[in-house]
């Protein structure tokens, strides 16, 4: 079956990393998540997709191109407008012919579960096959209901949770009937003027049309929708490449694990890098430096000297000043973090960290959790981020500054102080 990716979001909860790049381009062990997409789809035997597109749709065409290194035949289709889910369906009717499979671009999956999916939908011929996930929260998903196991009889977006009928969360990975596109087009929009899947797959149900579910261990599937997830999502990756190290790695330098080092990288002696880790394209790691396992470091970006890196994901073009702490956080492209700057991760209570998300504050469930900081952002010496902060694009925090609360993109923040020289 031909596949049809939806890739058209801002991925505005992601910001400020989604500020300069859609979020479906966010790398993750040193691969951007549609890569990852596109990827697992080749590996479950689909051979053309298209790929649905609107915010920075140039970039992902870029990244993309006709689809060959990824093994694929690729077709574009762009969303005029972001509708919706159900809305983003309808555009890919005059691309596919017959029944075809859906997936969110924005998900990590594996092949199986794409398989899974489409083998049961070429047996049982339902009009749609959808995946289904075991999740710890059913009021941050939309929740399906499941009778004999396999038969869907209800979807329910986002319930309380003493009202949700299952833990089994809708995992954004389809297959359909053509008859979807028809079941689009009677759907209503929501009060938000946007048209979603789940209702024209209600209209199915209440039609007696067959609606079938396929489970999918959580292990196979994540999603990806707030900060933090980012680094689960490279930890997801992570522990799932197949490492191999090219590049200079000077004696004296420890790599334990699966540790990735590409072939223009070095790695000078006395770093311990622990896996799984990622060390991309002209990267200097090193001497003296501590990566620990979970870390991806990207493209001509420099660790230097006695620096200590845990569970983070730094993107290309970044320097990191000697002495420096990053832990459990993201780095965005071309940041230049001073000598001793400080990324907290731990609060002094104990207790779980919190992050405004779409101006709202959520709690993270994570006792460790770091700063996420967008592109261009320049830190002075002993700069220190408390946990749980973010910082928008092209910011400068001067020498010394604590920074306890969000700063939006190009603010300038310099600690004043009295100075009193006496003779």
């Amino acid at each position: 079956m031909k596949a049809a990716i939806l890739a058209a979001g801002e991925g505005v909860r992601l910001q400020p990393i989604t500020a300069t790049r859609p979020k479906h381009l966010i790398k993750v062990a040193g691969k951007p998540i549609l890569g990852h997409c596109l990827n697992a789809l080749k590996q479950a035997g689909v051979e053309e997709a298209v790929v649905v597109v609107h915010y920075m749709a140039d970039a992902i065409r870029q990244y993309c191109g006709d689809g060959k290194k990824f093994g694929l035949k690729l077709e574009y289709a762009e969303q005029k407008a972001l509708l919706g889910t159900g809305n983003a369906v309808s555009i890919v009717e005059p691309y596919v012919k017959g029944d075809f499979l859906l997936v969110n671009g924005d998900i990590m999956f594996t092949s199986k579960s794409v398989k899974n999916v489409a083998d049961l939908h070429l047996k049982d011929k339902p009009a749609v096959t959808m995946a289904v996930v075991p999740v710890e929260k059913p009021e941050n998903y939309g929740i399906v209901e499941v009778e004999n196991d396999k038969n869907v009889t209800r979807v329910v977006e986002k319930p309380k949770r003493e009202e949700a009928p299952t833990n089994l969360a809708n995992a954004g990975i389809y297959a359909f009937s053509p008859e979807i596109f028809a079941k689009i087009k009677q759907t209503s929009a929501t009060p938000r003027g946007e048209w979603e899947i789940p209702d024209a797959l209600s209209l199915l149900i209440k039609d007696g049309r067959q609606v079938l579910a396929v489970k999918v261990p959580g292990t196979d599937w994540l999603d990806i929708g707030r900060p933090w997830d980012l680094l689960e999502a490279n930890r997801w990756a992570l522990e799932r490449m197949k490492p191999k190290q090219l590049g200079l790695i000077e004696d004296g330098a420890h790599l334990v694990g699966p540790v990735a080092v590409a072939e223009t990288a070095r790695i000078r002696s006395g770093a311990y890098v622990e896996g799984p880790a990622f060390i991309d394209e002209e990267c200097d790691i090193g001497p003296n430096c501590y990566i620990r396992p979970c870390t991806s470091v990207g493209r001509k970006t420099r660790i230097g000297n006695a620096c200590e890196v845990k569970n983070s994901i730094i993107m290309d073009n970044v320097h990191v000043g000697h002495l420096s702490y990053v832990g459990d956080s993201v780095l965005g492209e071309h940041c230049n973090l001073g000598a001793g700057t400080i990324t907290a991760n731990y609060r002094f209570d104990g207790g779980t960290i919190k992050m405004t998300v779409k101006e709202k504050v959520a709690d993270s469930d994570r006792r460790k959790l770091g700063a996420i900081l967008g592109d261009h952002v320049k830190t002075g010496i002993n700069a220190l981020f408390m946990p749980g902060v973010k910082v928008g694009n092209g910011s400068w925090v001067g020498p010394n500054v604590m920074v306890q609360r969000d700063l939006p993109a190009k603010s300038t923040v310099l600690l004043k102080q009295d100075v009193n020289i006496r003779g």
